[in-house]
């Protein structure tokens, strides 16, 4: 649960807490005197309730947390890296990658980690790879 959740969670819980409190008091000290506490008491606390849930449920929210991003790199001859899926590569002189049958669908996250093609003619990817030729022809 959320913290800014938790706390209103336990507001509530503290203000029927000290209600039932007041009540079990008034009461025993004065029995007619309570009955107009209590319904004073119970329309306020009914107010309070419905302004603390709109509020939890309408008020500003957290941002959410950006999500890391992945370091790409391709330092060798002929590499190729990316933070994504590949469909189709070719290092190879005179070399053709045929695109696959299917095309590999869109990564649902990206890469949250590095992606490195660092030896000559290495190819990686943070998805998937759909064709690779890194030979020459």
């Amino acid at each position: 649960m959320a913290t800014r959740s938790k706390a209103l969670v336990w507001t509530g819980v503290g203000l029927c807490v000290a209600g039932a409190v007041g009540l079990v008091v008034g009461g025993a000290l004065d029995v007619d005197a309570a009955d107009p506490w209590a319904s004073v008491a119970g329309g306020a606390a009914g107010l309070f309730g419905l302004a603390v849930t709109l509020y939890a449920l309408l008020g500003p929210t957290s941002a959410p947390s950006p999500t890391p991003t992945a370091s790409v790199t391709a330092s060798g001859p002929r590499s190729v890296a990316a933070g994504g899926a590949i469909g189709s590569v070719a290092t190879g002189d005179g070399a053709t990658a045929t695109p696959p049958p299917t095309m590999p669908a869109p990564a649902t996250r990206p890469a949250t980690g590095p992606v490195t093609a660092s030896g000559e003619r290495s190819v990686a990817a943070g998805g998937d790879i759909g064709s690779v030729s890194t030979g020459d022809a």
